[in-house]
């Protein structure tokens, strides 16, 4: 891998963008459509060679900004020195025992590290699998052994992952769901604290949070007993949901009504957690203590493995056996790991991730003052977004605009990435690492592809 400085920041303009995809791009793509079914979707139509912090650089020379972040898992960026280093020195001694057959230190350290760091002045435990959909997977399984309850309370627009039960726990229905039924049974929904979309048509404040205390009221009776209830698994902030920040009440209300029912509380942490939101977790901005707390993403810098972290009490409940899967903790993972922590730390990246989001949030609201296409900014930390919409009134959602955003953002050497339950919000998940000279040159991108998808009197900005 080249270090950073061979492909420095100078050549993103020069160096492409007359032919995306390019020539090799084109015939992978050929290879990829002879090889690969078509269900896995691909947002940029090329083929990487390397990449290097916020940079990357495609099989035809072309170099990008990337705003994606391996779907956010390149908190610390690629190539991350010291990550790679760790995984370089674990794959010389040994690259798997499987933890069930012979256990191995990088795990334990890991473990260790990890119930530290996670909110809650209480004794904790951690378990390792390989994703973020088997992190879910287990929590509602330890959360179920604990309480000897079946029922689960998922929220609108959530995405928990693909695999069955984490796709049920999921809210959107295409592409995610339609066609892969039926589902686990005893998950049920209330709507998320969504105030640009408020599921009640009302507005915060005067709200009262109705979608709080009150909503759990009425669904307790309407719906299923709280008594049946063995935990809710919330994001704190959406992620593939459309990046919707809740108002800060919001937990304390939920957090009430949990405790007062013997409900557990399962912080989905996956896209936000490690610093992108500018604490490591961003439960601790919302003053939420979770009785469990997955993260997975960029906790492995690239490497598959999730973490299922929560009070101790309740990790312990599961027999012997109860828990388990042939890769997760794999020591070249958890080597991986526990240097993304160590890079966190000592780069300060939660505050990096405080310093890009003022920085990307100011310029985002500089956009909704000047497009009209703009109809909300959104964000905690470097966790920000836009939502496109085809009139500010109605808010109807601008997919159309938003599927050219992104193709237009591409050829102009900017890798982006949607979300939202209607396709129509831009996400940023750069690395935190990225230079202030690249975020400055990615934001002026994202202006030039809002102004070519308005109407004309926008084109020329």
């Amino acid at each position: 891998m080249p270090n950073c400085e061979d492909a420095p920041f100078s050549n993103i303009v020069i160096k492409q963008l007359t032919d995306i995809p390019g020539p090799q791009s084109r015939a992978l793509l050929e290879r990829r459509r002879l090889a690969v079914p078509r269900g896995p979707f691909n947002v940029a139509p090329i083929f990487v060679k390397s990449a290097c912090g916020a940079i990357v650089e495609d099989v035809d020379g072309n170099t990008f900004i990337d705003f994606a972040g391996g779907l956010g898992c390149l908190n610390v960026g690629s190539a991350a020195t010291e990550v790679s280093e760790a995984i370089k020195d674990q794959l010389e001694q040994f690259a798997h025992t499987c933890f069930h057959v012979a256990m191995h230190e990088p795990y334990i350290a890991l473990a260790e590290k990890l119930n530290q760091l996670t909110p809650g002045e209480f004794p904790k435990k951690t378990f390792f699998a390989n994703s973020g959909a088997e992190a879910v997977e287990n929590a509602v399984k330890i959360a179920r052994s604990y309480t000897g309850r079946p029922g689960i309370v998922a929220f609108e627009d959530a995405f928990h992952g693909r695999t069955l039960l984490a796709l049920t726990l999921t809210s959107k229905v295409k592409p995610y769901k339609a066609g892969f039924g039926p589902f686990a049974p005893e998950i049920y929904r209330l709507p998320y604290p969504y105030c640009y979309r408020c599921p009640y048509s009302l507005k915060y404040p005067s709200c009262e949070l109705r979608c709080a205390a009150p909503a759990f009221a009425d669904f307790f009776k309407r719906h299923v007993a709280a008594e049946s209830i063995a935990a809710v698994i919330v994001e704190p902030v959406l992620g593939e949901g459309g990046f919707v920040v809740p108002p800060r009440e919001f937990f304390a209300e939920l957090q009430s009504v949990c405790r007062d029912n013997g409900i557990l509380i399962i912080a989905d942490e996956v896209q936000t957690g490690l610093g992108r939101t500018g604490t490591l977790y961003a439960c601790e901005q919302f003053g939420l203590e979770p009785d469990i707390l997955i993260a997975a993403k960029s906790l492995g810098a690239g490497l598959p493995i999730s973490s299922i972290t929560g009070r101790a009490e309740i990790m312990d409940h599961p027999m012997v056996g109860g828990l388990g899967g042939t890769f997760g903790g794999n020591p070249l993972a958890c080597r991986a790991a526990l240097a993304v922590l160590d890079t966190i730390e000592r780069d300060q990246l939660c505050s990096r991730a405080r310093q890009i989001g003022m920085k990307v949030s100011a310029r985002f609201r500089d956009f909704q003052a000047t497009f009209p296409i703009v109809g909300d900014v959104r964000g905690v930390g470097a966790m920000c977004a836009f939502e496109l919409v085809n009139n500010r009134e109605t808010r109807e959602p601008a997919r159309e605009a938003t599927d050219r955003f992104t193709q237009l953002a591409l050829q102009k050497g900017l890798i982006t990435i949607t979300a939202g339950t209607f396709g129509n919000v831009i996400r940023t998940l750069m690395p935190l690492v990225i230079t202030d000279d690249e975020l400055e040159q990615g934001l002026q991108l994202m202006e030039q592809a809002l102004a070519d998808c308005e109407p004309d009197q926008y084109r020329e900005r």
